[in-house]
């Protein structure tokens, strides 16, 4: 990653412990300068300054890192001693503390978490002072350290600030996504789908009235990708699918409405549906008939031509059992952890007349409900889904209501 001078810069005048780090330096060695400078091989640029005679060096300003003692750090790697520089043999004819007008330096490296090199913690003066012991370049090395640690934390910051507001865009765009499906597409298809019925109820010649046919199923099926989309959304972007839960006594009436819708849709298929009663369940109708509705879509697609498809509805005190059955090369093993994965279709070459959404919604309504979505394959009785919904009675309710609050 390529870093920023200028975010260097800001990165380190947040750190809260960059000031008093300055002060504790300048109190601890005698050196009335301290600085943080980020050094590159073109650039030196203050970051953090502690100035009490004067120097002049202030926070960003930028100096020919020639002319600096830093870019022979950044060489080494290790830091710079240097308690006398008109006597020190090495430094005493060196332009540098001459041009700055210091006697003692000294400068440790500071390194970010992955290794790399990002620039000194310097202090020094124009009076000579004894730097050379141990405990000062120890000093010197833990605030550096301590420095990179602030650093690294500040990155993770910044990187959790930036999900945080990518996630509020992400949420933002959630919601218009919906807000355009819901009503930009779905009131249009919506009108389609009323003029094509009231068309099909009107004296037209046979050819004409196939095209209104077809008009009328494939703008259903639009409306049903459309939907299935919004669910989606809801259940993987929002948090899940929401329920109206209520009181059912008529549950099977209204799955076999759903049956019914199938059979007009595909008349070259069999359904049979046996069912209990079913009165007195505690569901929300019309996501239950959607369950239905898309294991039957999955069953007679997925079902071998020329077999009837079973719908079973069982209903005792305790539980709601609803499975649909399809006959049919049955489902490998290794295949049915993966079927209730979102845009998960059928087998390569196998018709794709869906976006892979249906058994997802399935298991996200079974899911909401509190209930369970299993899956049987074999070629001898071929492939059943079950849905089970264990019914909770009124006393547990109350109960459950009493530990919630």
């Amino acid at each position: 990653m390529v870093r920023s001078i200028e975010s260097d810069v800001e990165a380190i005048s947040r750190l809260e412990a960059v000031p008093t780090i300055l002060r504790v330096v300048t109190e601890t060695t005698g050196l009335r300068f301290s600085v943080i400078a980020r050094v590159t091989r073109e650039t030196w640029t203050a970051c953090a300054v502690h100035d009490e005679f004067g120097m002049g060096v202030k926070l960003g300003d930028n100096l020919d890192v020639a002319t600096t003692l830093c870019g022979v750090v950044r060489d080494s790697l290790k830091p710079l001693i240097i308690n006398h520089a008109s006597q020190d043999p090495h430094y005493c004819t060196h332009p540098t503390p001459k041009h700055y007008g210091f006697e003692s330096y000294i400068a440790v490296p500071i390194f970010l978490k992955n290794g790399e090199y990002f620039g000194n913690l310097c202090a020094l003066d124009p009076r000579p002072t004894q730097l050379k012991e141990p405990k000062t370049v120890a000093m010197m090395k833990l605030f550096a350290n301590l420095i990179s640690l602030q650093l690294d934390a500040e990155e993770r910051q910044n990187k959790t600030r930036e999900q945080l507001v990518s996630e509020q865009e992400a949420a933002e765009l959630r919601e218009q996504f919906i807000a355009v499906l819901g009503h930009d597409l779905r009131n249009p298809l919506s009108s389609v789908i009323m003029g094509a019925e009231m068309l099909t109820r009107s004296q037209l010649p046979e050819r004409e009235l196939k095209i209104v046919r077809r008009i009328r199923e494939s703008s259903r099926r639009m409306s049903r990708l459309v939907d299935g989309v919004m669910d989606f959304a809801r259940a993987k972007l929002g948090g899940g699918i929401a329920l109206s839960v209520s009181r059912v006594d008529d549950l099977a009436v209204s799955l076999r409405h759903i049956v019914s819708e199938l059979e007009s849709a595909h008349p070259e298929r069999v359904i049979r549906f046996s069912t209990d009663e079913c009165t007195g369940v505690r569901c929300d109708r019309e996501r239950i008939g959607q369950l239905l509705s898309n294991l039957l879509a999955n069953a007679l697609e997925h079902g071998a031509a020329g077999t009837p498809v079973e719908v079973s509805l069982r209903c005792t005190e305790a539980r709601l059992v609803l499975s649909v059955t399809n006959r049919g090369e049955p489902i490998p093993p290794e295949t049915i952890p993966l079927l209730f994965r979102p845009y998960r279709r059928g087998p390569t070459g196998h018709p794709r007349t869906g976006l892979g959404l249906g058994l997802y919604i399935v298991s996200e309504i079974a899911r909401a409900h509190g209930g369970t979505i299993e899956v049987f394959s074999s070629e001898e009785s071929g492939t059943t889904f079950t849905f089970t919904l264990r019914q909770v009675d009124q006393d547990e309710r109350d109960s459950r209501m009493v530990c919630a609050g």
